[in-house]
């Protein structure tokens, strides 16, 4: 063992927890003690608060190495979306290229559908106005032809079968444009079916048979009907009692027959009548024929101020020139004031509206 005092003296210098030999006197030895004392709890806290801080540093660190971890793996993770982002990003933008390609090839496509579609429309709108301009000229041209025939007869009839006709087709074409014409046609039925039409027909015929009896009406000068011809009845009677021969007789009658054929008494109102000889009888009968035929022709003429005046002027010469007593002068009489009390000065009505109607329709307004 060494027992050297320098080497004893050394030896606690090299460790803290050794304390060093007091010197001689304990005063000295507290002092000593107690500085050792402070020393030793300051240098335990500090070595405590030196732990802590070791240890809240490793915390952080640990801390700060997690974020750290955390980061790059979010880094990682964002990096991979992005590079995904990009990728979606460039098929968005390649499905987006290729989606307009596609819609501009749809939108010709479409506008070349449009055109043709409105190409097409415009072709059957040409075929159906066509087909309506067709059907309104057919449909006005037989109006016409049916009002002409009306005019022509004086019947009703052919124009009234003219409008359910073109009625019937405009409503089998079924088009709407169509309707004011159709509205029109059934307002001028009405008004023709309420409307009082003169029955040219049966004027006609009664004018006719007027005409076939003028031969047979006599006039106001004819010789008496009814004188007894010679040698006849009471006069062979007369001339068996008489006692005279039979052809003496005869030529008596004869001559006084002959005598009382010369003069004629009998009462005529219009001495005009009384110088008609013969021949101007023929004529008179003529001149009534023809105003009789005049006015039948006015009427088919539909004139009816002329036929009127032809009718007045016949019924004239029949009550100036003809026998009234006869009943064949009477009955002629008769069937002439029938005609004149059937003859309407009403005209065929008109179908104004229609024609107006299929010209509106005609020209696509």
């Amino acid at each position: 063992m060494n027992t050297d005092p320098s080497a004893e003296a050394v030896k606690p210098a090299t460790g803290a927890a050794v304390a060093p030999t007091p010197p001689e006197g304990a005063p000295a030895a507290d002092g000593t003690q107690q500085r050792l004392g402070a020393n030793g709890w300051i240098l335990l806290l500090l070595t405590l608060v030196a732990a802590a801080a070791l240890a809240a540093t490793g915390l952080l660190w640990q801390k700060v190495t997690g974020m750290q971890e955390q980061l790059a793996r979010q880094s990682a993770e964002t990096g991979v979306q992005a590079v995904e982002a990009r990728t979606l990003a460039k098929q968005a933008v390649e499905q987006t290229r290729e989606s307009a390609s596609r819609q501009a090839v749809i939108e010709a496509r479409l506008a070349e559908v449009a055109v043709q579609r409105t190409q097409l429309d415009e072709l059957m709108q040409s075929m159906s106005r066509s087909r309506d301009e067709n059907l309104v000229v057919d449909i006005e041209s037989a109006i016409r032809l049916a009002l002409q025939q009306a005019q022509l007869t004086g019947s009703v009839e052919p124009l009234l079968a003219a409008l359910k006709s073109a009625d019937l087709r405009i409503s089998r074409a079924g088009q709407p444009r169509l309707a004011l014409v159709q509205r029109a046609i059934a307002r001028d039925v009405e008004r023709i079916k309420a409307a009082s039409v003169t029955d040219t027909p049966g004027l006609l015929v009664r004018i006719d048979e007027l005409v076939r009896m003028v031969d047979d009406l006599p006039v106001v000068n004819a010789a008496p009907q009814g004188v007894a011809a010679p040698g006849t009845g009471s006069a062979s009677g007369a001339s068996s009692g008489s006692g005279l021969p039979v052809w003496w007789q005869r030529a008596l009658d004869t001559l006084g027959h002959e005598v009382r054929k010369l003069v004629r008494v009998s009462q005529i109102e219009q001495p005009e009548a009384v110088l008609l000889s013969p021949d101007q009888t023929f004529f008179l009968r003529e001149n009534l024929k023809f105003k009789l035929l005049n006015a039948r022709l006015g009427l088919l003429a539909r004139q009816i101020a002329s036929t009127r005046a032809d009718l007045a002027a016949a019924s004239a010469a029949l009550n100036k020139y003809f026998d009234p007593s006869s009943r064949k002068t009477q009955a002629a009489a008769t069937v002439l004031q029938q005609v004149q009390g059937q003859l309407k000065t009403a005209e065929l009505p008109s179908v104004d509206e229609t024609l107006a109607a299929l010209s509106t329709a005609a020209a696509g307004r």
